[in-house]
């Protein structure tokens, strides 16, 4: 199997951070015991710019789930489309040649769902299967291409989508102050990444998927995730979450590795989720890595914010049009989410 491209798109509605911080302090002040501690938090999550799908002065008058939901399924269909067809004409390909789509998503609900809705929008076979994928949060985007290389390695002569699209301002809590609220108000954007995969038998010029494995950390469920509250989905956000991934990522990156008969030397590139600062830190002190080895993955913070399930596309995106390796040299794509988990898919250029 091989990645043939990825494609991004984000919401129109651009701002600096401190922006956003300032409008957040103003709309929450009156709860805040101190405010001035939401802009400290903001000014450390890494972040200088991000798109949300709303203008800032609209976020108000979003009181209860179901309309913040309705502008995730508008916000969603408009950035997925663009995504999608963003990836579709890297790949020189139309949605016609598409026969299975799988769509990740943690930030909004919709039956039918948005890969539904987009087949109406563009010339997707009428046969396409599809594979809507929640609840992954984070790692789905690295899940996504695993589970769609699974597809492909048992029908080899196809090309899958994998699109996520994550709108995560949609949940911000107007009743939360705890300090997780304020972290992910400071730390989680909107926008959209898709990838066209192709099966062995079909022609392509990209990465080849060569393994793919996922790692389950048992009892860890309050380390990330979300309560669903009557007004939508409320951050579970453990301060854990570093020493976590620091804790076992090396160990799962080297068991992996090793049933592949290779060893972190041989990886040219890690493309990594940007998760934070500090899970950046953490995944560069486990792997040791050297410096500005995920320096694609902390400008992708600084530019776009923490995307969720789409941020390692992004990152993707970026290695696929800017830095490819050199042919026959290996990267290992890695992503952290919920459960908690860790996703890992090795790659041949």
């Amino acid at each position: 199997m091989h990645i043939a491209s990825a494609g991004t798109a984000y919401p129109p509605h651009r701002y600096k951070q401190e922006d956003i911080a300032v409008a957040l302090s103003a709309r929450w002040a009156h709860k805040l015991d101190e405010p001035r501690l939401l802009t400290r938090l903001h000014a450390n999550c890494g972040v200088e710019y991000r798109n949300l799908v709303l203008p800032l002065e609209e976020y108000p008058r979003l009181t209860n789930f179901g309309l913040s939901n309705d502008e995730w399924i508008k916000g969603a269909v408009d950035c997925g489309y663009r995504a999608v067809n963003n990836a579709l004409a890297k790949a020189g390909i139309t949605a016609e040649s598409i026969s299975a789509i799988f769509f990740a998503t943690v930030t909004g609900i919709a039956s039918p769902t948005i890969d539904a809705r987009l087949i109406n929008l563009l010339p997707f076979p009428a046969s396409v299967k599809r594979t809507p994928i929640f609840g992954l949060g984070c790692v789905a985007g690295a899940a996504g291409i695993s589970r769609a290389s699974d597809y492909l390695r048992a029908f080899p002569k196809e090309t899958a989508l994998l699109l996520s699209v994550e709108l995560c301002s949609l949940t911000w809590q107007d009743d939360d102050v705890s300090i997780a609220n304020l972290i992910s108000t400071g730390l989680f954007a909107d926008g959209a990444a898709a990838v066209v995969l192709k099966g062995a038998d079909v022609a392509s010029n990209g990465p080849r998927i060569l393994a793919t494995q996922s790692f389950f950390y048992r009892d860890t469920e309050r380390v990330m995730g979300w309560d669903v509250v009557s007004t939508g989905f409320r951050i579970v956000l453990s301060p854990d979450v570093p020493r976590v991934v620091e804790a076992n990522i090396r160990q799962n990156v080297d068991e992996f590795l090793t049933s592949q008969g290779l060893s972190r030397d041989d990886i040219s590139s890690v493309i990594c989720h940007s998760g934070g600062p500090k899970v950046l830190q953490a995944v560069e002190k486990a792997l040791m890595l050297p410096a500005e080895a995920l320096e694609p993955s902390w400008r992708s913070l600084r530019d776009v914010g923490n995307l969720s399930a789409a941020s390692v596309l992004a990152v993707l995106e970026d290695y696929l049009e800017n830095r490819p390796g050199e042919p026959g040299t290996f990267s290992l794509l890695v992503a952290m989410g919920p459960a908690f988990c860790a996703e890992l898919v090795l790659l041949q250029w």
